[in-house]
């Protein structure tokens, strides 16, 4: 006969080799508590579901999802699975001990300053698309959630709500209700549609409304006819309240704040991406904003609001990313030219079959170890000035939409190092690169294309015309 199941640990509990410390925090559908394991110095912190009478059903099958969820998570901005507990005696999970704070603790602070706002939207895009690359959707994304490490880094922390590509989904399974914090809801999350990436960019950007504005973008809503308004209304422009608010961080805001999932970024390694370079931002009407839509432009898109769950896009998760960040290191030295179109051509064939792709064009403008450089080239005109016109002439012939491209000078000693360091920075998918012809130089001191090529941590094309070779 099995042993009764119990409801929670004590202080003091000795729980599968683990010994309870103190509790932490009781929230909602869980209570968690420090643990040690005998023979480790180290701390965990153990999650334990919420199962005493009168307790919401949903914490038991939230907490099974996170048990079959986390296992599966590895990775800087998650906390590391240890073990796991039988709901037969007592159901819990063990996972690190992250040292980080909440960013609720910084909600007493409000508003943040704007390129602060950007910084930790940008390390939370980051985390997003670690996640979403392990087929895994977050569907809770809020201030208590999000933990801000000594590092800078973020660490995601309570995947009760959220979906896995290769598991079944009891949440949706088991409720026709939607769960999740009201501030932060994605529309189609309100429908029932839990398995959209985009989800999760719009919690984010109804974050990062929050940091800015000291307010949420539609409230605080405990009833579903107070959630369905996000189909229809848009939030106060942060212009409106604060007039010098960057009108690049609205665009970007309220981008992430759109009720169709389509017109939000594609991926959130493409938020990190805008929010990291800012100078590089295309604005739109959405920059300028100055007030929420009229009463006739709102009735208009209430009437034309879905009234059930939209149709699944077609770049649900998925490990392979449907609009990748695509970098390509060209060289404006003279006699480069035909290396230059064959990369061209490369970046056209890969932009033709991936429409939602970012192009970063990169050059890097060498300076020397030991002596001083000079800004200025031999006809006095700024270097660095010079090279970006450089490569916007370059990416003229492939007439891209200017919001799919940008353009970047590395100004580093070591080539090879800064293109690494770029690709690494912001989570670049692909890098194309070009293979110059054998030289002396080049025997002696190794070549650029094979360094990056050797160490890079995305997929790497290098071209080359014939009369060069790869090195």
């Amino acid at each position: 006969m099995s042993a009764r199941p119990r409801s929670r640990p004590a202080i003091g509990d000795e729980i599968d080799g683990f010994r309870v410390l103190n509790c932490l925090h009781v929230g909602g559908m869980a209570t968690l508590w420090t643990v040690e394991r005998s023979g480790s110095p180290a701390r965990y912190l153990m999650k334990v579901p919420r199962l005493g009478e009168g307790e919401d059903p949903a914490a038991i099958v939230s907490f099974e999802m996170e048990q079959m969820i986390m296992p599966r998570l590895s990775g800087p901005h998650v906390p590391k699975f240890i073990a796991a507990g039988d709901f037969e005696v007592l159901p819990y999970i063990v996972m690190d001990l992250v040292e980080g704070v909440p960013l609720s603790q910084r909600l007493a602070q409000l508003p943040l300053r704007p390129d602060e706002v950007a910084r930790i939207g940008s390390q939370i895009a980051i985390a997003l698309d670690d996640v979403h690359r392990q087929q895994v959707v977050h569907l809770d994304v809020k201030p208590g959630n999000i933990l801000l490490c000594p590092s800078g880094e973020v660490v995601l922390v309570d995947f009760g709500l959220s979906t896995h590509a290769a598991l079944p989904d009891l949440m949706e399974e088991e409720f026709r209700l939607p769960y999740g914090s009201a501030p932060y809801m994605a529309p189609e999350q309100v429908l029932g549609e839990r398995r959209d990436p985009a989800s999760d960019l719009f919690a984010l950007g109804a974050v990062m409304y929050h940091l800015a504005t000291d307010r949420t973008p539609f409230g605080d809503p405990q009833r579903m006819a107070g959630l369905r308004r996000r189909l229809w209304r848009d939030p106060v422009p942060p212009r409106q309240l604060d007039p010098d608010f960057p009108p690049w961080l609205q665009d970007t805001i309220l981008r992430c704040l759109s009720v169709d999932p389509a017109e939000r970024h594609p991926t959130a390694a493409q938020l990190a991406f805008d929010l990291s370079h800012p100078q590089q931002s295309v604005s739109g009407d959405r920059a300028t904003k100055m007030h929420a839509d009229g009463p006739f432009a709102v009735f208009r898109r209430r009437l034309a609001a879905p009234k059930s769950k939209p149709p699944r896009r077609s770049n649900a998760v998925s490990i392979a990313s449907p609009a990748p960040i695509l970098a390509v290191a060209v060289d404006l030295d003279e006699g480069s030219a035909t290396i230059a179109a064959s990369m061209r051509m490369q970046v056209a064939r890969i932009l033709r079959t991936m429409p939602q792709a970012r192009l970063a064009c990169l050059n890097v403008l060498k300076i020397a170890r030991l002596t001083i450089d000079t800004a200025l080239d031999d006809e006095s005109r700024n270097k660095h000035v010079q090279r970006l016109v450089g490569l916007r002439h370059w990416a003229a012939e492939l007439q891209l939409d200017p919001s799919r491209v940008t353009f970047h000078v590395l100004e580093a000693t070591a080539p090879a190092d800064a293109i690494l360091e770029y690709i690494a920075a912001n989570r670049v998918d692909h890098v194309i690169l070009g293979a110059r012809a054998k030289s002396i130089r080049k025997s002696l001191l190794g070549s650029v294309s094979a360094a990056v090529a050797a160490q890079a941590p995305c997929t790497v094309t290098i071209a080359r015309s014939r009369g060069t070779y790869e090195d």
